[in-house]
């Protein structure tokens, strides 16, 4: 199918009436907004990750809330809705205050007020944002006979950008609890208030007096109310995926499963169908070309300031256990960052042990996982990406030959030309190096495997062996291969039916460098 009769995807697009009145493909999730709405529930809190559909959800509800019937027609909500009343809708979006500082910060609020207030008026006695906020809510109650239905999108979005600096948060975070504290104190003239966000709203602590609002955000009910599902993808862009398939030289199959290595594997709540990152999986299909969109569009800065400041270790990111209420608590007295790169998008869940109400988090696809060791490897070595890219592919390739002696080879005349980072002074920096260089070639590792007489450095998962890595600094390559033989590292995987491969490895402060390597191979 020519890739001209299909129906454009909307890449970024975020107004709903935009979509559906210029004809772009829309997965229809208005069952879910009609369920959303008539929940009892008057406060709702969806946290997802950027660029997962936030904002289109709430420019649905505002579409929606308008009366405006006409967009709905052949949705499912067409069936549901009987009445479709003209509500007075305030739409705050906040992603235009970020990056801003306290008075910066007030001067939008400002600005976002004042459109309101040109509609429906202004008394000479509200100064302050919270009591302008107020009087326009009463006044469009007032005005219009109707309650007021809020959308306030992405509501954290003027405090990530400085969620840790000890001495920016708190100045932002004033001004924003001052902000929203008019909707308790409006409850009787709202008839909906909703707000998204990345963080859920007990981590900033800015809503301690709404304690009414229901957090749907890992409710399994709504788990699919943002992204796309693998059923939606294959019953919906089955004419992109063909295109794509002939641009690949592929078959309809294998670009699906190509799709959902690359973007797919979100999970929201648990059990949760597996979800696509809409972002990246509307970009693949709308250009015909497969790369990592989601993260070309921007990684944030607060998440590596965030990993810095925990110091979290790459090979830290996932997977690992999390209790459930880790989740709730206000990330400035967390001792751990993995609720907040789950809320980001960068874990997600894998799964849920009910008994002991713990989570298990990993990264959910191949997108996440390269593009996340992109970013953190200049911590480890100054490498641009076009020169890792260029070299790991040909390292990877002897890897997939059985030709680990050749990789190392070529690994160590690469890193030869590479300036290392200033702290390249201790064996875990080296590990850490090693983990995130694997993980870019896309291979599965371990670190610190657990076996009977001790933990093994690295464990590589390549598709025809499993190597056992052994790293030292400063002493040889037998010391490495000394230790794997005599703790027997290679018995604790005796039982997976790949052939063990040991690697002892030997680091070198002064060259910075490997300085030699050994390896036993059962196959040669």
């Amino acid at each position: 199918m020519e890739a001209r009769k299909l129906k454009r995807c909307p890449i970024g697009i975020q107004t709903f009436s935009d979509i559906i009145e210029e004809n772009y493909m829309y997965v229809d999730k208005t069952d879910l907004v009609y369920e959303l709405t008539h929940s009892g529930n008057r406060y709702v809190f969806l946290s997802r990750p950027r660029r997962f559909g936030k904002s289109l959800l709430a420019s649905t509800l505002h579409s929606y809330f308008s009366g405006r019937k006409e967009l709905f027609k052949g949705l499912a909500i067409e069936k549901l809705e009987t009445e479709w009343t003209q509500y007075p809708v305030l739409h705050f979006d906040m992603s235009t205050a970020k990056h801003v500082d306290e008075l910066r910060l007030e001067q939008e609020l400002n600005l976002k007020l004042a459109n309101y207030e040109a509609i429906y008026g202004k008394s000479e006695d509200e100064i302050n944002v919270n009591q302008r906020l107020q009087g326009i809510i009463k006044r469009a109650y007032e005005q219009t006979g109707k309650k007021v239905v809020i959308l306030i999108d992405e509501y954290d979005a003027p405090l990530l950008d400085v969620v840790h600096e000890e001495e920016n948060l708190p100045k932002l975070r004033k001004v924003m609890r001052n902000f929203y504290s008019p909707l308790k104190a409006c409850y009787p003239y709202i008839k909906f208030a909703f707000l998204t966000g990345i963080t859920k709203f007990s981590q900033l602590s800015i809503f301690s007096e709404l304690n009414n609002i229901a957090n749907v955000s890992m409710l399994p009910q709504f788990a699919a109310i943002c992204g796309i599902t693998k059923d939606e993808l294959i019953e919906q862009f089955a004419g992109h995926i063909d295109a794509l398939a002939e641009v690949e030289g592929k078959t309809h199959d294998e670009i699906v499963e190509e799709l959902a290595y690359r973007y797919d594997g979100y999970h929201f709540t648990w059990p949760s169908p597996d979800i696509f990152n809409p972002y990246s999986l509307l970009s693949a299909l709308g250009n015909q070309i497969m790369d990592n969109y989601w993260f070309a569009s921007g990684t944030p800065t607060y998440i590596i300031e965030m990993m810095q400041k925990y110091g979290v270790l790459p090979s830290q990111i996932g997977p690992n256990k999390y209790l459930k209420e880790d989740f709730d608590i206000p990330i400035e007295q967390s001792d751990i960052i993995a609720p907040l790169l789950y809320q980001s998008g960068y874990l997600t869940i894998c799964d849920y042990d009910k008994k002991y109400e713990t989570y298990t988090l990993d990264m959910p696809n191949y997108e996440v996982r390269t593009s996340m060791m992109n970013t953190l490897l200049p911590r480890y070595a100054k490498i641009t990406r076009t020169a890792v890219r260029l070299t790991l592919c040909d390292v990877n390739d002897l890897i997939c030959k059985n030709d680990m002696d050749g990789a190392l080879k070529l690994l160590q005349t690469f890193l030869d030309t590479v300036p290392y980072c200033d702290n390249a002074n201790s064996e875990g920096h080296y590990q850490q190096m090693l983990y995130i260089i694997f993980s870019l070639m896309g291979h599965y590792l371990d670190v610190e495997v657990h076996t009977a007489k001790g933990r093994v450095d690295l464990v590589l998962h390549a598709p025809q062996a499993l190597y056992i890595i052994e790293i030292k600094l400063n002493k040889s390559a037998e010391a490495a291969m000394g230790q794997i033989e005599l703790k027997q590292y290679d018995k604790r995987f005796s039982l997976l039916n790949l052939p063990v491969v040991k690697v002892g490895v030997n680091f070198s402060t002064e060259a910075r460098n490997i300085t030699d390597w050994t390896i036993t191979d059962p196959r040669k």
